[in-house]
């Protein structure tokens, strides 16, 4: 069968995801119209504004839509075919989940974050913990998401990279202070469109030029070199973003503040999942025709990380104006969530401390001090950044989706479709956390696999015996 078949059938599986499994998983948490949502009871012409679906739909794709479903798929693509089963099925049971639910109780909290939606549902203990998890999240995804697209605007130009910084740091200090319908909701559709000729444009010249899909594919870890990094847990915290990632939950309530009906819900924060998938299905498919072997996406990796695959590929393929556009595409994706990071970092500082956002002041108070570590934090390593980022990334997707579960064992309804993708994401953030040499513990491979599996049984062992007691002070949602 030809290598192009597979690429189609994956889209038509995100396709279906999302019109049967996206319509199970809103059943079974029960949207309703007649509740009337934080949007319209607390409008306050900053955060809280109604807008259009469709445009929340695109901001929202755009917030989470940073590189990670590009470098990460272009990283998890040396592992081989894996990268396409876990970006598919991730997104679908897993990603779109997450997702969902982080959005959905935001509005059944009010619009609030992240760190109170978990403490509801889990406890203050780790309520605490995700107030501090968060910001920190935050810091680094707005730092990783100045220095990309800066290292890419500089291959593009030839610009020097630290007056990139500067303007990135401009932009995203007026996004973060200014009402969300100012910068965002005006800048984001003609990103948009710039978008979307990236995706598309990069997926038909594909066809168009003839590439043999996955030409060296295999169903074995294709990782190149004598001694192959293992699929098992790297390629579930390589590739988050376009699969699962804990950021969307810091963004989604950003979203939730704007919306008018709950049955929004679906294809906003479902839907746009799925539309990372997408993006991060393309650049997987290309790191594994564009470069025919993954010796030969190695090998483009180590001449400049995946922004020189980014570069490389898109002008080969689309021309010089075609690929600069495409190069364009990419690095707008990076901006919009990373104007957005910063965003959620200074609502979740504002509700740990109980400071009313309204005066332009209050929010200078806290943006300006964020700012000023987010501008140190650019000077470390990127690859340092981006790994620790990785890893909390996904531990903060697995808390998230314990709380989702709780929540749903709570109201009698099916918390599977939370807890299963919350147990196996416990496994790998375990087994990661020992294995990794850098990061973490550096076991064994054998060792960090039955301490990976324990931690999650353990984990579902205690959420089913605690969960269904609830938790004091919890709001009424109901």
């Amino acid at each position: 069968m030809p290598g192009y078949v597979y690429f189609i059938l994956a889209c038509i599986a995100l396709i279906a995801g999302y019109a049967v499994y996206g319509t199970l998983v809103a059943k079974i948490f029960g949207s309703d119209d007649n509740r009337v949502p934080p949007a319209i009871t607390m409008a306050d012409g900053v955060d809280y504004v109604p807008m259009s679906p469709t445009k929340i739909w695109l901001i929202q794709l755009l917030n989470i839509a940073g590189v990670g479903p590009i470098f990460g798929p272009i990283l998890g693509a040396l592992y081989g075919p894996a990268a396409l089963f876990w970006i598919v099925f991730g997104c679908i049971f897993a990603g779109g989940v997450h997702d969902y639910l982080s959005g959905m109780l935001s509005i059944r909290y009010k619009g609030t974050n992240v760190p109170n939606i978990v403490g509801y549902n889990l406890g203050s203990v780790f309520k605490r913990i995700m107030q501090l998890f968060a910001v920190i999240l935050l810091l680094l995804v707005g730092v990783v998401f100045m220095t990309s697209p800066a290292m890419l605007l500089k291959n593009l130009t030839n610009i020097d990279m630290n007056i990139w910084l500067v303007i990135i740091f401009v932009y995203y200090l007026l996004a973060t202070i200014l009402p969300i319908d100012k910068i965002i909701g005006r800048l984001y559709p003609v990103f948009g469109a710039v978008l979307l000729i990236m995706a598309v444009g990069m997926t038909a010249m594909l066809f168009i030029k003839g590439y043999d899909f996955y030409p060296a594919a295999e169903m074995t870890n294709q990782f190149p070199g004598e001694n192959p990094l293992p699929i098992w847990p790297l390629i579930f915290v390589t590739i988050a973003c376009g699969a699962l990632s804990g950021f969307h939950a810091t963004q989604s309530p950003l979203m939730s503040r704007c919306l008018t009906k709950e049955s929004y819900g679906k294809p906003i924060f479902y839907g746009a999942m799925i539309g990372e998938g997408f993006i991060a299905l393309i650049w997987a498919t290309v790191g594994m025709t564009f470069y025919q072997s993954p010796a030969e996406l190695q090998a483009a990796l180590a001449a400049g990380g995946p922004a020189n695959v980014v570069n490389e590929s898109a002008l080969s393929l689309m021309g010089s104006v075609g690929g600069f556009l495409a190069v364009l595409g990419v690095i707008v994706l990076p901006i919009t969530s990373g104007d957005t990071a910063f965003r959620a970092a200074r609502l979740t500082i504002a509700e740990v401390f109980n400071f009313n956002q309204t005066p332009s002041k209050n929010r200078l108070s806290i943006a300006i001090p964020l700012f000023a570590i987010g501008a140190v934090l650019t000077q470390v390593d990127f690859n340092i950044i981006w790994r620790y980022f990785g890893w909390s990334n996904q531990t903060l997707a697995c808390i998230m989706l314990w709380a989702g579960a709780a929540y749903l064992y709570r109201k009698g309804r099916l918390h599977w479709i939370a807890s299963l993708p919350a147990t196996f994401m416990t496994a790998v953030i375990v087994t990661y956390i020992c294995v990794d040499k850098s990061l973490g513990f550096g076991l064994s491979t054998s060792v960090s696999d039955m301490i990976g599996i324990a931690g999650a049984v353990i984990a579902l062992g205690c959420f089913l015996a605690f969960a269904k007691k609830g938790v004091k002070d919890t709001p009424a949602d109901d």
